[in-house]
């Protein structure tokens, strides 16, 4: 069964105009063809397409159910986009499909890509989220300064990846549940010491993945896997 985005009323789900054509156009859905809809907050519902128009699909709901979410922690990844954006898209897609619940996009000081189409990620994480049979989309946030976001984050564990030869703990070591957690991945020329002693200050903590020097990409989703597999 084809699962959309659309948004859910009592029983009735309206499809956006991408969903619509795509569900019509792409996939050839017809009037009284079932589908499952998923309004990306929790909710899942079945149900009959009553008006198939490649503008604006309704579906008339037989079922539906709101999804608790299966993860007891919320994991936050702010990640220096990779100059070779569809790597970072890779790593979008991928986390999704782990679980993640809110990714950050940084420009640090060594930075080589300065600008990202966020709406494009966006759909990269819709399209995950319908790929796992998930009914929650993470939020994408768009590029921010550096030192503006390790400022106003509040998560209550902070941690940074950096690649700096001085004492660090596994990441592993931090995973609990119940708790919000951020996790810094600098650009592939890794953050400054500048950087780094900043984000001390502000009560980020070190933390190694590994013994292997990771790809930026690499390492946001062995993040997203430690969390995963202690917490699952």
């Amino acid at each position: 069964m084809n699962t959309f985005f659309g948004i859910i009323q009592n029983n009735v789900a309206i499809l956006n105009e991408d969903e619509s054509l795509h569900c019509v156009k792409v996939l050839r859905h017809k009037v009284g063809d079932v589908i499952q809809v998923i309004d990306g907050n929790g909710t899942r519902a079945i149900g009959k397409i009553e008006a198939a128009h490649a503008k604006q699909c309704a579906v008339s709901l037989s079922e539906k159910e709101v999804v608790k979410q299966s993860r007891n922690y919320k994991l936050h990844i702010a990640i220096a986009p990779t100059k070779n954006i569809e790597r970072i898209e890779w790593f979008v897609e991928k986390a999704v499909e782990i679980g993640i619940d809110e990714i950050s996009f940084i420009k640090c000081k060594n930075s080589e890509r300065t600008v990202i189409k966020d709406d494009r990620l966006k759909k990269v994480a819709e399209a995950a989220v319908k790929q796992s049979q998930q009914a929650y989309i993470p939020k994408i946030n768009p590029l921010i300064d550096f030192k503006e976001f390790i400022k106003k984050n509040i998560s209550d564990v902070k941690l940074i990846a950096h690649c700096e030869k001085e004492s660090k703990h596994h990441i592993k070591q931090f995973i609990t549940t119940t708790k919000t957690f951020t996790v810094l991945i600098g650009p592939e020329g890794d953050f400054t010491k500048d950087e780094i002693a900043l984000s001390l200050s502000l009560n980020y903590v070190p933390v190694a993945l590994g013994d292997s020097r990771l790809r930026t990409e690499t390492a946001g989703l062995f993040a997203c896997g430690a969390f995963a597999s202690i917490n699952s």
